[in-house]
């Protein structure tokens, strides 16, 4: 599996609407979370950079799709926060229709990083989150955020309280432990991520051929 050297990522273009969205292929992972979830910080870590993903709590950043570039062919999303946002419910409405269009319809979509809380896991929208994911047999990682925020012992049992919730969608759904303060599950993260951006499409194809052939 190629490295990939997430310090090299830089700022593409903020989208407001999926049509909006780059040519749609290569491979990207998206990130998303609620407003308070730490979304931004843990981009920021993952990649080495605290201002590329912007921390603003401003109602209108969060509503745009950000896209970041790895390579040419390798992205990451960071997808509009939700939860706190101070804006009318029409506009709340407006963009869960654009993310669950892009959830649902984005070919180059290869994973989903779901950012919680770890003191305040499987809010209402994280589940409904999870839901989109799962209905186009998405690989998620869950990635439980300011855990420094919690002893070892209290963090770990919220890990294990979280997967032990998830089981039920078995190998599609994974969680973690994640401190963007002090680092802790970047590596883990990052692994993820590669496996997920260095998909090949072409490779499935011949394996799947050589399957049928006579």
């Amino acid at each position: 599996m190629t490295s990939i050297d997430f310090r090299k990522a830089q700022f593409l273009i903020s989208a407001a609407t999926v049509a909006q969205c780059p040519a749609d292929h290569g491979n990207e992972v998206a990130f998303a979370g609620r407003s308070n979830a730490g979304k931004s910080s843990a981009i920021n870590r993952l990649t080495g950079n605290s201002k590329l993903a912007r921390t603003s709590k401003t109602p209108g950043r969060t509503r745009l799709l950000n896209f970041f570039t790895l390579s040419e062919q390798q992205r990451l999303v960071d997808l509009p926060g939700y939860g706190y946002a101070k804006v009318p419910e029409a506009m709340k409405i407006a963009w869960e229709k654009q993310l669950e269009a892009y959830l649902m319809h984005r070919r180059s979509l290869r994973g989903l990083v779901l950012l919680m809380d770890v003191r305040h896991p499987l809010q209402a929208f994280d589940r409904t989150f999870i839901e989109w994911g799962a209905a186009s047999a998405m690989p998620m990682q869950i990635v439980l955020t300011k855990a420094d925020k919690l002893k070892k012992g209290p963090a770990k049992n919220q890990l294990l309280a979280v997967r032990k919730e998830l089981q039920g969608y078995g190998d599609l759904v994974s969680v973690q432990l994640f401190s963007a303060l002090k680092g802790d599950g970047k590596d883990q993260l990052q692994g993820r991520l590669e496996q997920w951006l260095n998909y090949d499409e072409a490779a499935d194809d011949d394996e799947d051929d050589i399957l049928v052939a006579p």
